[in-house]
């Protein structure tokens, strides 16, 4: 889910002609896979450089072709860290080193 600060930035008309010209692109390139695995279809337009509530506004970070990726979800969420905290306390298992589960 966006920031705060982001929310009218993701629903704006500049964000919304944005992304749906850069996944039109991408579509004619490759299809619309993943820019970062190549094997699934892409999901999410990623911005490269971390939006923060002093660059959301610069056109030429937000909303530039060259800074942004189409991904996957899971490449979009492992690349960005989401998720990694929810849950926490309903945890029924732990990982070893290989990535197997451990019950606690």
């Amino acid at each position: 889910m966006a920031k705060e600060f982001a929310k009218a930035f993701y629903k704006s008309r500049e964000w919304r002609r944005c992304r749906e010209s850069y996944i039109a692109e991408r579509k004619a390139i490759d299809g619309g896979m993943c820019e970062i695995c190549h094997e699934r279809l892409g999901y999410y337009v990623h911005h490269k450089i971390l939006l923060t509530p002093d660059n959301i506004t610069d056109p030429a970070v937000a909303l530039h072709h060259n800074l942004l990726e189409y991904a996957c979800k899971p490449c979009h969420d492992r690349e960005e860290g989401h998720f990694l905290d929810r849950g926490k306390k309903n945890r029924r298992f732990r990982f070893d080193e290989a990535g197997n589960p451990i019950p606690l």
